[in-house]
């Protein structure tokens, strides 16, 4: 799997990609290091340059830069991991085939667009526009159900709407967690970022 070919495709040519992933074997590990780390490095390098070179109206530091860095990287990897097996989990509900690691190329791949647009974060003002870009990975979660869950047309709506609210959910909870965490660890606060001083 090269890294560009399989980004550039998901996000341009989805449908015919899916397709090309479903014929792959699934290995969680590899999706991991050699597709998940390198590209939420994206996000991960941009926010510490965007917060410590950059900052918004009235802030910067390098340490929210590090912290917010390190919430963008572990987000990454417990959300694929965690949406991936909740969405496996819930396979058969929804007359789907059971297999965590096609349920973790699935949610990887979809999530690519907000890994991508996470350069964004390089300004951090602009860090909302990176997480509406990254709603295009619905669309992609959707075109992905068949292909990779061998979800069938019928429950294909249900599947998609449970599937998008663990993602949304998980990635929102774990954003929240990790950053309070790494903030904590840095002696900072989501105030300091706001704070004129």
């Amino acid at each position: 799997m090269n890294l560009l070919e399989r980004a550039k495709n998901i996000i341009i040519t989805p449908k015919t990609e899916w397709e090309a992933v479903a014929n792959e074997e699934p290995n969680i590990q590899q999706i991991l290091m050699s597709y998940v780390l390198p590209l939420a490095l994206i996000p991960t390098f941009a926010s510490i340059i965007g917060w410590g070179l950059v900052g918004n109206y009235y802030y910067t530091s390098f340490g929210y830069g590090i912290a917010i860095g390190l919430e963008h990287l572990m987000t990454a990897f417990l959300s694929v991991l965690i949406a991936g097996f909740v969405i496996d989990a819930l396979a058969p509900s929804f007359g789907s085939q059971k297999n965590t690691g096609r349920a973790v190329q699935l949610v990887a791949f979809s999530m690519t667009p907000i890994w991508v647009a996470g350069i964004l974060n390089i300004v951090p003002t602009l860090d909302w526009l990176s997480m509406i870009i990254g709603f295009y990975g619905l669309y992609l979660l959707y075109l992905g159900l068949t292909p990779i869950m061998k979800t069938m047309e019928s429950p294909k709506i249900g599947y998609l709407v449970v599937s998008i609210i663990i993602f949304i959910v998980d990635y929102a909870v774990l954003m929240t967690i990790l950053k309070k965490i790494f903030l904590a660890i840095f002696g900072l606060s989501e105030l300091s970022a706001m704070s004129f001083y």
